[in-house]
């Protein structure tokens, strides 16, 4: 199975984000968090992260870019009861147990965005408000292979 991680090239996730993911841990779509928004309430920092912020399952921050990753099934377990206790917590969830079904449908769809893609390559997410709700699309960055000649220094030890 597979997920994806946050990852960052630079700080720029620190300062568009009110709070960014911590580079590693893994991610979602997030989506969730903007089923009742409306143009109101995309000002700011909140825009930012309903433009293209995938959700940190461990501090509910944002990134840009994740990179996909293989996950061991007892780790998946693990982040859906996470993510189950955050609906309990921050959306009115009735229950872990109520919420578990829902925690593990987006955990089922981003190992579905993952599963067809090799290890390190990069996504990232967009989106926008319709008049049927939020629309999310996706962009890959296929995993280019390196060059030595891309990192070699060329020369000499007399020169």
């Amino acid at each position: 199975m597979k997920l994806a991680r946050a990852t960052h090239f630079d700080e720029s996730d620190t300062r568009v984000f009110a709070s960014s993911a911590r580079t590693g841990e893994w991610c979602i779509s997030g989506g969730f968090e903007f089923s009742d928004w409306s143009e109101g309430d995309l000002v700011g920092k909140a825009r930012q992260a309903f433009a293209n912020g995938w959700f940190g399952l461990e501090t509910g921050g944002r990134v840009t870019f994740v990179a996909v990753a293989a996950v061991e099934p007892a780790e998946a377990e693990r982040l859906t009861d996470q993510l189950a206790a955050h609906f309990v917590t921050y959306y009115g969830a009735p229950s872990v147990e109520a919420a578990r079904p829902v925690a593990a449908e987006e955990i089922a769809q981003m190992a579905d965005l993952c599963e067809d893609h090799d290890d390190n390559t990069l996504l990232t997410v967009s989106r926008e408000l319709t008049g049927a709700g939020v629309r999310e699309a996706y962009r890959v960055i296929e995993v280019r292979e390196a060059d030595l000649g891309q990192f070699a220094v060329h020369g000499s030890a007399d020169e």
